[in-house]
């Protein structure tokens, strides 16, 4: 080797070896009979062929993906059934990740003779023994000289972003990585394709806000400066009375999402994220049959999985402790007893992580708080003008900030805890992990949002009657157009500034820099690192790559992106967008780490993605119950409908502004809180407005919930329930009208069956034939016909 201080172990295996494990495993090969595909017939076919020829320039220039009309019949492979799979070529029979997987597989069981209670290569990987343990890179990437590989072709024809708009070699990925990474691009590309029309419909429905915001009679009303209203102070003291026609803006940028039109596309949202999960499921069964998974099931593979390397390591200190009190050794395992303080400190620690994160923006609402105080002081007019935007804008950042800062602390968190709990299995240990970063990065993505769209403006109290955080600090009210502005800043900027920089400039940078740094501390110089690389092996090439770490990284940032594009989906109707040109570049830029930056991964079968479909069907689920309070609670949609429906005199919008703004009595001001100002607009004030709905100071109640409220109140709960129920009722028609597995593929899992006992049928007929010939032979040369016939059956 020429890397200082580090050995190398190449291992090979030989042909009985792979035979044997491919038996044990039972991995289905492909045997020598091959049967006709048969596609659509008729008037179906005709446009499949249509559409292919369209979509021809999108396919990768590749052997695979034209169209095969014949398929070999695979069989789980058996050394006493040779005979049935074309063994011509040996090197080429198993490829190089089935190989890799194969040897793991030995590596996992086979016992380390001076470890008592350990075994396998992941007990001497725990242990340090070994650094690490990965199967090898094909060849290069790049160079003029690099023989032509897979790699090299994965290079060239999915991580360039020169192909960013041609499909994706699902079938080369699947063969060079493994089943369970071909899975997770096969998913990704999926959710891409889908979030084309979910983005045409978000930008028609922007649009349409654009379009018809001069012909809104409610922001019409509010830029209106003859209308003359004067609102209550927005602070206390420093700030004073103020014109409504000043927040203009505010109001015209409202009317872009918050429309009747976000309403529809939230049904079509609901819908959209259940076809979407329809399509995958048909897409699944479909790469299920070509990659001959129909039979796989994950309880094989589970009765497979071996004991993590820190399981053993605790079982034997366990045994260890036994060992002298009792004289029959007994097989020791981790119980609950054994693990409850880990649980005790799970739970803990989760309930602290959540408690920092609500902590956090709690701090966020007083910096707002504050801050919007302060700039009210200025004496810059300017900054008095855009108190709002600028506190609004400031805030958001400041949450991205520590968003981006508390997913990287909660990832390890995640990893540490599950760390503890000792799971047995990768399989137990992965699902653990999942769901721990899940809940913590869920809750610290979406918290803040919840608060904005849920809790903002309503908690404050009205004028007079505010309500104080630490005797000092005034709740915040929302801008006169609503908090789904505010709300449609802080899902933008948060959503945006994940995926620009922690989904991007970290996946790109990160791994640059571990790289210089595993250089650095190999003690070579920059200016060596060239003519170095070229003397190097392809065992330390790949040395020097980074690690592959799982899947669950790449799955979370792309659940949580379906969080951002379905569950606020009201208040936002831009983010299937942004999403869809965020995962253009994500698809590329995670093809370009898995084959150039990251060593190469154990190839793992899958028939699906997990426990990430659930969570996918849970965010799907919950997004309906969100849109329908966004809508309701969050949006002016119901009071509009209500006022127009029930108060209006002449069945229009006009006098909507008035209904929804009551009267306060400057007079009745808590004792320092009034205006240090009150002659701010020239003249003096008797009678403030605010956005309630409650009973004048005239009236025998004042100050009082007014009827109005109610009746608001009863239409929005009955929207929620209205909303939910029908929106919930046509994703499941959906989902039963929409069968899980295409009829073609189904026809062809049978017709592989039937294939298949024919072939054995056969089989055993010559079988049968050629012991009946072995009984007839005569009795004078009953030896001789005995060994012709023992060698003729087994040769056959």
């Amino acid at each position: 080797t020429k890397t200082p201080g580090v050995g190398f172990v190449k291992i090979h295996a030989p042909w009985s070896v792979l035979c044997r494990e491919a038996e044990f495993m039972k991995l289905k090969m492909p045997t020598k009979k091959v049967y006709e595909v048969k596609n659509s017939s008729g008037v179906m076919e005709k446009i499949n062929a249509f559409i292919s020829k369209l979509t021809d320039p999108l396919h990768p220039n590749l052997e695979e993906n034209r169209i095969q009309k014949v398929k070999h019949l695979s069989y789980p492979f058996s050394r006493e059934k040779q005979h049935l799979f074309d063994l011509s070529d040996k090197d080429s029979f198993f490829d190089s990740k089935t190989r890799s997987s194969l040897v793991f597989e030995v590596l996992k069981r086979t016992k380390c003779t001076k470890a008592k209670f350990s075994m396998g290569i992941t007990s001497l990987l725990g242990s340090g023994v070994y650094l690490a343990a990965y199967p090898l890179h094909d060849g290069d990437v790049g160079g003029e000289n690099a023989e032509p590989n897979d790699r090299k072709l994965l290079y060239e024809e999915w991580a360039s972003y020169s192909v960013f708009y041609k499909y994706q070699p699902i079938g080369l990925i699947r063969k060079y990585f493994g089943e369970k990474i071909g899975l997770y691009f096969a998913w990704l590309g999926i959710y891409t394709q889908m979030l084309i029309p979910a983005s045409l419909v978000g930008v028609i429905v922007f649009l349409y806000g654009c379009v018809t915001v001069d012909d809104d009679i409610p922001s019409m009303e509010i830029c209106d400066e003859r209308k003359n209203i004067t609102m209550c102070p927005l602070c206390d003291r420093v700030c004073s009375y103020w014109n409504l026609s000043t927040a203009c803006g505010t109001g015209r940028a409202s009317h872009l999402f918050d429309n009747p039109a976000t309403v529809f596309f939230s049904i079509f949202m609901s819908l959209w994220a259940a076809f979407f999960m329809e399509h995958w499921k048909r897409r699944q069964m479909r790469l299920n049959y070509e990659w001959d998974l129909t039979g796989f099931e994950d309880e094989e593979e589970a009765l497979k999985d071996h004991p993590r390397a820190e399981y053993e390591f605790r079982v034997m200190q366990k045994s260890l402790k036994k060992d002298h009190k009792s004289q029959k050794p007994e097989k020791e395992k981790l119980t609950c007893k054994d693990r409850f303080p880990a649980y005790m400190t799970n739970l803990i620690m989760m309930l602290l992580m959540i408690g920092v994160t609500f902590a956090i923006v709690f701090g966020v609402i007083l910096y707002r708080i504050s801050t919007k105080a302060a700039l009210a002081m200025s004496s810059n007019p300017m900054t008095r003008s855009n108190v709002r935007l600028t506190v609004k804008t400031t805030a958001a950042i400041i949450n991205l900030v520590v968003i981006l800062i508390l997913d990287e602390v909660y990832g390890a968190v995640a990893r540490w805890l599950t760390v503890l709990e000792v799971p047995k299995t990768d399989k137990s240990f992965e699902e653990r992990l999942i769901f721990k970063t899940f809940i913590l990065k869920f809750v610290n993505a979406f918290t803040p949002i919840i608060y904005i769209a849920f809790f903002r403006g309503r908690l404050g109290g009205r004028p007079g009657s505010y309500l104080y955080v630490f005797e000092s600090y005034r709740m915040e009210e929302c801008a006169h157009g609503g908090c789904l502005m505010e709300l449609c800043i802080q899902l933008s900027i948060t959503m945006l500034g994940k995926q620009l920089i922690q989904n991007n400039l970290f996946e790109i940078g990160v791994p640059k820099l571990k790289k210089l740094i595993r250089y650095i501390k190999s003690k070579r110089g920059s200016f060596q690192e060239e003519e170095y690389e070229k003397k190097l092996q392809r065992y330390e090439t790949d040395y020097f790559l980074e690690p592959f770490v799982g899947l669950t990284p790449e799955y979370m940032e792309m659940i949580i992106q379906f969080g951002f594009v379905t569950l606020f989906v009201a208040s936002f109707p831009l983010a299937p967008l942004f999403a869809l040109l965020n995962n253009i570049i994500e698809i590329r830029l995670d093809a370009k780490k898995f084959v150039a930056e990251l060593r190469r991964p154990d190839a793992a079968r899958a028939k699906d993605i997990g426990i990430w479909y659930n969570i996918l069907r849970g965010v799907a689920k919950v997004a309906v119950i969100v849109n329908a309070f966004v809508i309701s609670f969050t949006s002016d949609f119901i009071p509009r409908l209500v006022y127009q429906y029930m108060y209006s005199p002449d069945g229009s919008m006009h006098g909507f502004l008035n209904h929804t703004l009551s009267y306060f009595n400057v007079s009745h001001f808590q004792n320092g809180t009034a205006p240090l100002e009150p002659f701010h607009l020239g003249f003096h004030v008797d009678i403030c407005r605010y956005k309630d709905y409650r009973e004048p100071p005239w009236s025998p109640t004042p100050y009082e919930i007014s009827k109005e409220f109610w009746a608001v109140l009863a239409a929005r709960l009955a929207f929620v329930i209205v909303f939910q129920n029908v929106v919930m009722l046509m994703s499941d028609i959906v989902d039963w009208i929409i069968p899980d597995i295409p009829k073609d593929i189904s026809l062809q899992i049978h017709k592989e069956k039937i294939l298949m006992m024919d072939l054995f049928m056969k089989e055993e007929q010559g079988k049968t034939r050629t012991e009946d010939s072995c009984k007839e032979t005569s009795p004078s040369s009953l030896t001789r016909s005995r060994s012709v016939s023992h060698t003729t059956c087994k040769n056959y």
